[in-house]
């Protein structure tokens, strides 16, 4: 059993989705393979009790809003993310940007916040894409 209830507003989600909403989107990027309204539901039921049609509701919710395509499975749908985790991140990291009145100090202050590892990272990171630059 997790330490923490994944289900708590807060403590798992991700912005830009509601609270439910993020924890079902977490749960399917962890699963990774498209997944019913029922897979969802019972996972949900070891947290809290919750109706079969509130999950139905959101996971229909998420795909009219893009972020899950779904195919059908005789009677019910199969569900899965649009988009992996880390481009969903990528897109939030860069509409806060957007939102920045200058990118470049709101980028420096949050570099400043990284620890050492993720500095490091972002510097591989950064010599790759000059890499994959001078090759095209």
């Amino acid at each position: 059993m997790p330490t923490c209830d994944p289900t708590v507003p807060g403590e798992d989600g991700m912005r830009g989705f509601g609270d439910l909403e993020a924890v079902i989107m977490d749960r399917l990027w962890s699963w990774n393979r498209p997944v019913t309204v029922r897979d969802v539901l019972e996972d949900l039921r070891a947290y809290r009790d919750i109706a079969y049609t509130t999950v139905m509701t959101v996971m229909d919710n998420l795909h009219r809003k893009g972020a899950l395509t779904r195919e059908k499975d005789g009677r019910a749908w199969r569900y899965q993310p649009v988009r992996s985790r880390d481009e969903y991140a990528a897109d939030l990291l860069s509409s806060v940007l957007d939102e920045a009145g200058d990118r470049g100090a709101a980028l420096m202050r949050f570099v400043g916040g990284m620890r050492p590892s993720e500095v490091d990272a972002l510097r591989r990171a950064l010599a790759e894409r000059q890499g994959r630059r001078r090759r095209t």
